[in-house]
């Protein structure tokens, strides 16, 4: 058990709940900082074979913390494209770690959520959760999270959800491949169980180069994937001190509507 996550492991498998109900497992710098020390810690394990990523409570992730979106809010460019930084690397090691990873998705997701469930190689989630890109509504663009989203739900999929900040259900969520499957939530962990099963009948070795080649393939690799970040974090940075991102993240602090969003 750490502050923010509760880590168990057993038979091979290191389970990673965030551990932060109060809050619907929301991302700050302390969670972002220890999910990625467990991370590397369980890839350099070799009694780990596995990692199931889940959420304690009813919400997977709702994404960032609001405490850490004021503190951003009033950051400066450099501080604010730093703290991109460190997410995005938690992002690309969940993504390139080098075991199988499987989302447990107990409940909804937003925001980097999304972008957690879409890093790992299998998904599995409740039909009752919840998913939403919801930057643009804060005048913001899911930049450190989208290689990994577009990768997973497709381009088209992508602009739709970018541009439209929709909710979309678990169902809508299996049909655009966020989710591989949708199940009740009281056979949410017989699911997991079953994926688990034919995950151990194979090769470490094979699995681990299994994954490198399903995304060198389709043009994916750690040392791009880097570039991207920096890019990435660069863009979200000057959107958050920018006029429109200043007045998105105020107002959906102050719990009104943007200035944008005509009366009526």
């Amino acid at each position: 058990m750490t502050d923010a996550l509760h880590i168990t492991s057993s038979k091979g498998i290191c389970e990673i709940r965030l551990n932060r109900p109060s809050v619907h497992n929301a991302f700050d710098d302390g969670l972002i900082a220890e999910l990625t020390k467990a991370l590397e810690s369980a890839n350099r394990d070799s009694s780990v074979w596995g990692v199931v990523l889940s959420g304690e409570g009813s919400t997977f992730s709702a994404g960032a913390d609001l405490n850490w979106m004021r503190a951003m809010a009033s950051a400066s460019e450099e501080e604010n494209r730093q703290d991109s930084l460190r997410l995005a690397y938690l992002m690309r090691t969940l993504n390139f770690l080098s075991k199988p990873t499987l989302a447990r998705v107990n409940g909804s997701a937003y925001g980097g959520g999304v972008g957690l469930v879409a890093c790992c190689d299998i998904a599995i989630g409740v039909e009752s959760a919840k998913f939403s890109l919801s930057e643009a509504k804060l005048g913001l663009v899911p930049a450190v999270i989208s290689p990994y989203v577009i990768a997973a739900i497709g381009l088209r999929q992508a602009r739709r959800l970018f541009v439209s900040a929709e909710i979309f259900d678990a169902r809508e969520a299996m049909r655009i491949g966020l989710l591989h499957h949708c199940v009740d939530a009281g056979a949410l962990d017989e699911a997991v169980d079953r994926n688990l099963h034919f995950l151990r009948k194979c090769g470490p070795r094979a699995q681990a180069e299994a994954k490198q080649l399903a995304m060198r393939v389709c043009g994916i690799d750690a040392e791009s994937a880097a570039l991207q970040d920096a890019r990435n974090a660069d863009l979200i940075a000057r959107l958050r001190v920018s006029d429109e991102g200043q007045e998105g993240l105020t107002a959906f602090l102050d719990k009104r509507p943007p200035r944008w969003i005509s009366p009526g």
